[in-house]
């Protein structure tokens, strides 16, 4: 019974507050809603503990028979497993937190109902994807937290760019979950089942085997992997799929600490653990996913390295620590990238909505260039986001065997990329070092541009029509006379809660994550051997990291730190690889060179020439042409006269006695 409310509360909540709207008005919409997650919270970190302490087994609730047909039969249950249990705190957990914090945030917006049975809604769906027990249930939730994503992203529908920022995910991921909807069909044909345990516990047998794609005979398993693969890339943005989730910031900062960062885009990594003894199936498949991830991870901490947006900023670092997560599932390391999963879960959404709080301090100017100086003003948040950039630049002790919770996941996937011993694992192990050292440096680029240095806010738009002054008038005083306050409690308790799971997350659960394969139970394909030969690596390669992370932070400091101008005077000097990486390596131009406009051009080719005219021409407008005209000459022969209607008359009586005689 608890898990059916641990999925369902959410979803009656939505329809509260969605269909009650303002008609309930904004403190029941709030109270309904994250009282339900507070429930479902509650309820779910005792499952997960009974399969921490081993007290647990799997098991499936049904729910009700769904489909019935020929060889298609399944019904909807909810399963709960390990990788379940594991899911469900991270969502229900970070989205609790997310509503408590809107409160604060949206505080101002005439919306709230509506945001917070959007926010009910996309919880539901990720709690629906997470319990599937079979891939049309996990489709259905999948297709659900894009449809919220959609709706949350483009909350504020009244700006444009909101509007095309939704638009651009809506699309963007119609592409992955095309890949996703071929490989269900594909797992279908093969195995005759959609049932995820039956399938799983075939695929090994399927090894070997061919089938026929797109004229060829190819590898079975490779093929469906490959196909469920591009679903997990466009869902949790790996490169090439990955344009949607920078702009996805356009929607409120709650949004981007829910879907963006520690929700929506791992769906795409449990969905490739979930289904893992396929993968392992496919050496080709495996190996896709580990250089796939190992890009990602690179290309997107080369961006975060030049953006001045804060969002952007950590947006672009979710995009990498995504990466990881998947060149760990690559080199057959599932329990390792379920493992930062769940700690990068804490200590992203802390980041975001510390964010959100610097933000909100600072009349919502996001241009990192405009702030500074602000440790003094909002200590919580300083403090907050410090644990936060703690724990993503894995900042531990190796010999203590002691850190913040990135030290404890990444380093372990960095370990595992090179114990594998593949080359793509190889490779995976320098970009994973190599990427290690650009989050360092971006990461404390981002907290020494926010909370040190001199005050610019004054140079903000945002601050000058708080405080109706221009830098010229403000004059040697870069404040302006601006005082940035501290979030209120409803907003900072948020924080501090994962603050708590950013510190001390990796170090409680690293053990049960990595080392016991009886934690898992076999919800994922667990490799005892490449977990023991984690620890046999030698001990630079353990070091790594940690290194990198050193040469990270010595180069921001150095950087931003030691007098100003450096980075000005180096982007100058590099102006070419500068505008490279501050235009995301242009594959948006190229995507718009490629697709956007030819689309555009075909669909005015179709407009124009085809439905206006062709279609309109020739259809109803040429028929109502031909009446129009029609009515026009008869309106002449509508003259008035007597004698001209009797001439008409005679004419028409002459013709008719002829045609008489004639026949």
């Amino acid at each position: 019974m608890d898990i059916q409310l641990i999925v369902f509360l959410p979803l009656i909540a939505a329809i509260i507050a969605g269909l009650g709207n303002r008609a309930i008005g904004n403190i029941p919409a709030k109270v309904v809603t994250t009282g339900a997650l507070l429930v479902s919270c509650a309820l779910s970190w005792p499952i997960f503990i009974g399969f921490l302490t081993g007290d647990a087994g799997a098991y499936v609730a049904p729910v009700l028979t769904w489909v019935s047909s020929g060889a298609l039969q399944f019904d909807w249950a909810l399963r709960v497993d390990t990788m379940t249990a594991v899911m469900l705190v991270v969502v229900t957990s970070v989205s609790s937190l997310v509503h408590l914090y809107s409160w604060g945030y949206m505080e101002e917006d005439p919306d709230q109902p509506r945001f917070f049975a959007y926010l009910s809604l996309f919880t539901f769906a990720m709690l629906m994807l997470v319990t599937a027990d079979n891939l049309v249930q996990m489709f259905f939730g999948w297709e659900g937290v894009g449809l919220a994503s959609y709706l949350l992203i483009g909350f504020w529908f009244k700006k444009p760019s909101a509007n095309a920022a939704a638009i651009k995910a809506f699309v963007v991921n119609r592409v992955g979950d095309l890949g996703f909807m071929l490989g269900i069909f594909g797992t279908f044909l093969v195995f005759q089942t959609v049932s995820i345990p039956e399938i799983l516990e075939a695929a090994p047998a399927m090894a070997g085997s061919t089938i026929g794609f797109l004229g060829y005979r190819l590898d079975t398993m490779t093929v469906l992997c490959l196909l469920l693969f591009v679903g997990a890339m466009g869902k949790s943005a790996q490169l090439g799929l990955h344009t949607w989730l920078p702009d996805a910031m356009e929607g409120p900062t709650p949004v981007s600490a829910l879907i963006h960062a520690a929700t929506m885009v791992t769906a795409g990594v449990f969905m490739v653990c979930r289904l893992s003894p396929m993968f392992e199936a496919s050496d080709v498949a495996l190996t896709v996913v580990t250089v796939i991830g190992a890009c990602t991870a690179i290309f997107a901490a080369t961006v975060g390295l030049v953006q001045t947006d804060i969002k952007r900023v950590i947006a672009y670092s979710t995009c990498s620590q995504l990466g990881y997560m998947f060149f760990a599932a690559g080199v057959g390391a599932y329990n390792v990238a379920m493992f930062h999963l769940f700690t990068h879960a804490f200590f992203k959404a802390l980041l975001f909505l510390g964010a959100g709080s610097v933000i909100h301090a600072m009349h919502h100017e996001q241009d990192m260039r405009y702030y500074g100086g602000l440790r003094k003003h909002i200590p919580i948040t300083f403090w907050a986001m410090m644990a936060g950039t703690l724990a993503i630049t894995g900042v531990g002790v190796y010999w203590l065997h002691a850190g913040f919770a990135g030290f404890h996941s990444k380093d372990a996937i960095i370990e595992a990329a090179f114990a594998s011993g593949t080359g793509a694992g190889q490779f995976a192990f320098w970009i994973g070092v190599s990427a290690a050292l650009l989050t360092s440096f971006y990461s404390w680029r981002l907290m020494f541009l926010t909370f040190w240095g001199t005050p610019r806010w004054i140079q903000s738009e945002h601050i000058q029509h708080s405080v109706h002054k221009t830098p010229e008038e403000a004059g040697a005083d870069q404040t302006g006379g601006y005082h940035p306050h501290e979030s209120p409690w409803v907003m900072l308790l948020p924080l501090l809660v994962l603050s708590v799971g950013a510190v001390f997350a990796g170090y409680v659960f690293s053990h049960a994550f990595i080392e016991e394969g009886a934690f898992w139970n076999g919800s994922l394909a667990y490799n005892a051997g490449l977990m023991h030969d984690m620890h046999e690596v030698p001990l630079w390669v353990k070091l790594s990291a940690t290194i990198a992370m050193l040469i990270g932070l010595a180069t921001a400091y150095w950087m931003y730190m030691t007098g100003e101008g450096k980075a000005e005077a180096l982007a100058s000097r590099m102006r070419g690889l500068y505008n490279f990486l501050l235009n995301k390596w242009y594959f948006d131009e190229l995507y718009d060179l490629i697709f956007v406009r030819p689309a555009f051009a075909l669909g005015r080719l179709f407009w124009k020439a085809g439905d206006q005219g062709t279609i309109d021409r020739f259809g109803p407008n040429g028929a109502a042409s031909v009446v129009s005209m029609g009515s026009r000459m008869v309106v002449k022969m509508q003259s008035g006269y007597l004698y001209s209607y009797a001439l008409v008359m005679l004419l028409g009586l002459v013709a008719a006695i002829s045609w008489v005689m004639v026949n």
